[in-house]
């Protein structure tokens, strides 16, 4: 079994990659959809009971954010695949001006503050890296 781990700002394309790509094969767990980390954890157990393939669609832009995610992963023997969503601050923030529920400016900054691109130590078994180029998202190599 298969879990996507995105990291990367918010308005940096992540929701729409899934939607894009994910929608049909794997289980959204997003705290933008769920608003507890009660129900999130009751979806994770839930597709880990039923070997679901799933998609962790939050900003995990520490790697303390993404260590409870691997762990679990690891425990269950899942694969576990990084997308790391490689976008500028500037176009983060265009692109929230265009969303339907535009978040705070300030928040988007605070996450581009905290954000620690991730590694192959944290117990990912692959790394991608996403750049959306001509609104259309370019998947690369990771590259450290």
């Amino acid at each position: 079994m298969e879990m996507i781990i995105f990291t990367g700002i918010p308005a940096s394309g992540k929701s729409s990659f899934y939607k894009e790509l994910f929608f049909n094969s794997h289980l959204r767990i997003s705290m933008d959809l769920l608003n507890t980390r009660n129900k999130e954890n009751k979806l994770l157990q839930y597709a880990f009971e039923t070997q679901s393939k799933m998609v962790i669609d939050n900003t995990n832009v520490t790697r303390e954010s993404r260590k409870k995610y691997i762990e679990s992963a690891k425990q269950n023997q899942y694969e576990i695949i990084g997308y790391f969503f490689e976008s500028s601050i500037q176009d983060c923030l265009e692109r929230n001006l265009n969303r339907k529920e535009a978040i705070n400016e300030i928040g988007i900054k605070a996450k581009y503050k905290d954000l620690e691109k991730p590694g192959f130590e944290e117990g990912f078994d692959k790394i991608f890296t996403v750049k959306i180029v001509n609104n259309t998202f370019e998947i690369c190599p990771y590259e450290i």
